[in-house]
């Protein structure tokens, strides 16, 4: 069979992130509960935000679609990794290998989006509060949120458009935990100085901007924060910031060492353990922090808690 007119290849075996049994076992009871917790974390912290009015803000409406989107990412990746610690490599036909990193890409560049929508919010209601109606209306919220996933498709179609125009003639085993761009363009057997570059421009140029956003914000928030004379203001200020920058430091750190830093100055090991915590732990650990660390959501967790048990 042949896919298109390009490739023999009809399906790819992911090898996972170990062939030890041991290991396997292991990694999968871990990752399992990695997983559960995820979906619940952040299954809960929709259904908190959808029931409560008082989280009926743009700041939670964006911490929604954060939810909404890290469970979508973490399921891109998670029961296809699980699967393989329990056959030891699995294989996947080459339209469903290209719909995870379809997925994976669509999911990973709309968070990206949102933390920096999250950014701008926080930025509006610290250095512009009389004007936070006006600046962050439902139909600029809506803008906002439809933006990141737009970028999120945009970006995704970009890694596809490329994957689809690469023959694949040879090896079929991938070296990853899952249909990652990098690992697939090595098992190629097409010209990739072109292809190899456009995807690597797309998602540079979603990082700089994003990042410029979140710099740009932080930076005024900060200076609103340092002229305030009220020792209560300011701690009320950072206590909303908080949650977010922790959020904005763990994902954009591993996602820069991924693709920013040069691919010789680490090795495919750890490249795999990277991408396990951007793309398996982060979304576990995004509810926590804003459950943990924020003022809002713990008052609201207790007044739903005293309701079902009232």
């Amino acid at each position: 069979m042949k896919f298109g007119n390009h490739t023999t290849v009809t399906k790819f075996i992911v090898l996972g992130l170990t062939k030890d049994p041991t290991f396997c076992v292991i990694f999968f009871v871990i990752f399992l509960g990695v997983y559960v917790i995820t979906l619940l974390g952040n299954i809960s912290i929709i259904i908190l935000i959808r029931s409560c009015s008082q989280l009926h803000t743009p700041m939670y409406l964006f911490l929604s679609h954060l939810a909404l989107v890290d469970i979508g990412y973490s399921t891109s990746v998670t029961p296809i990794m699980l699967t393989g610690f329990l056959r030891h490599g699995t294989a996947l036909p080459v339209a469903g290998c290209e719909a995870q990193l379809c997925s994976v890409v669509l999911f990973g560049t709309a968070e990206c989006f949102l933390l920096a929508a999250m950014a701008y919010d926080r930025y509006v209601a610290i250095c512009s509060p009389l004007l936070y109606s006006t600046h962050m209306s439902p139909r600029v919220c809506i803008l906002l949120v439809g933006t990141s996933y737009l970028g999120g498709c945009v970006n995704a179609w970009t890694f596809t458009g490329c994957l689809l125009t690469l023959s694949f003639c040879g090896p079929n085993q991938i070296d990853h935990f899952f249909c990652d761009f990098s690992p697939l363009l090595k098992l190629s057997c097409s010209d990739i100085s072109i292809v190899e570059i456009i995807p690597s421009i797309s998602s540079g140029s979603i990082i700089v901007v994003t990042v410029f956003v979140i710099i740009l914000s932080y930076v005024y928030i900060l200076t609103t924060i340092l002229k305030m004379r009220s020792t209560e203001g300011r701690q009320k200020a950072f206590s909303t910031c908080t949650s977010h920058f922790t959020a904005v430091t763990l994902y954009y750190g591993t996602i820069t060492f991924i693709y920013v830093i040069p691919k010789s100055s680490y090795s495919t090991d750890q490249n795999r353990v990277v991408s396990v915590f951007y793309t398996v732990v982060i979304p576990m650990l995004n509810p926590l922090i804003y459950s943990l660390r924020n003022r809002d959501v713990k008052e609201a967790l207790k007044k739903a808690t005293v309701r079902i048990y009232s």
